[in-house]
């Protein structure tokens, strides 16, 4: 099959690498270059870079509705489109114009978990398994009817990036399984339950804010699901503090106020939340570098009776 592969971001790499084992890539479309760092210099996506290296043509839309992008698509004359977290929402003209669809890979088991952050929001809902789903594109948001399905397990010590890496890989395995079965002619697709959708929306900046009235298990949570980036966040007297690693405190918690710091060891600091107290144990400070906690107690003041913001 001639294929039109459409991605972003690192965890669609494995995908097209997996498609490229087995099948004529002929073209990649991924998002324009950002630019990144001080010098603002303009950086290839990930996906970009793989093409690349592979020697397949890219194509950068900066919005695919545009006709002039469809028309140059539709010259490639795709026999099917396969998609990993591209980042734009394909219009009807596009869906249409492979004879065997268009087909996206998905981070959660659906219809859980539709929108742009499933991996995350899996974590921070305390989740134990999700997986990847593949799907035929559809109009709605992450509405298509379902293909194949793989699950993954979440470790309880699990972060956004532990998970992100396990399903990359899932990703591209089932990507070919699905590809294999179309083939094959074995392929069934299954109508979701709009019913039982459930929505991940984007992560932004304030979803990372902890409240401290909350208990230390979602607070934990949190902490793993936006680990690496962007980061849960609390304030110490007016400094953000990116909080990267916490875990439960001593079961004998004296009495406080949510988000009062209650001791400071050589480990790092406690501070009280909603049903006891959790120790941080990796942070990074406005303008520093990542830590463990020990080592930024050394060159900082941490009080206790502070109450972080």
């Amino acid at each position: 099959m001639r294929i039109v592969f459409m991605g972003t971001p690192d965890f669609a790499v494995p995908s097209l690498e997996a498609l490229l084992t087995k099948h004529e890539v002929v073209l990649v479309v991924t998002q324009p270059d950002k630019p990144k760092g001080r010098g603002k210099k303009l950086v290839p996506t990930p996906v970009k870079a793989c093409a690349l290296e592979h020697g397949i043509p890219v194509v950068q839309p900066e919005k695919v509705r545009e006709e002039a992008f469809v028309e140059e698509l539709r010259g490639y004359a795709p026999d099917l489109i396969a998609v990993t977290a591209f980042g734009q929402i394909l219009t009807e003209p596009i869906l249409n114009m492979p004879q065997y669809g268009c087909i996206n890979v998905h981070g959660s088991l659906l219809p859980k978990y539709r929108g742009a952050a499933p991996m995350q929001w899996s974590i921070i809902d305390g989740e134990t398994v999700t997986g990847i789903t593949t799907m035929y594109m559809a109009k709605g948001l992450d509405s298509g009817d379902m293909l194949l399905k793989k699950e993954v397990e979440i470790l309880p010590e699990d972060t956004f990036q532990d998970l992100h890496d396990k399903m990359a890989k899932a990703g591209a395995e089932l990507l070919l399984e699905t590809l294999d079965a179309m083939e094959a002619g074995t392929l069934t697709r299954e109508e979701q339950d709009h019913d039982k959708a459930t929505y991940a929306p984007m992560i932004t900046k304030e979803t990372g804010h902890i409240d401290w009235s909350k208990g230390g298990q979602e607070i934990i949570n949190l902490i793993r699901g936006l680990n690496p980036a962007p980061a849960a966040y609390t304030e110490y007297e007016g400094e953000v503090l990116k909080i990267f690693r916490a875990e439960k405190w001593q079961e004998d918690v004296p009495e406080a106020a949510c988000s009062e710091i209650l001791a400071v060891t050589k480990k790092g600091f406690a501070v009280k939340c909603g049903d006891g107290a959790l120790m941080v144990l990796e942070l990074q400070a406005r303008g520093g570098k990542r830590m463990s906690a020990d080592a930024y107690l050394r060159g900082h003041e941490v009080k206790t009776g502070v109450l972080l913001q």
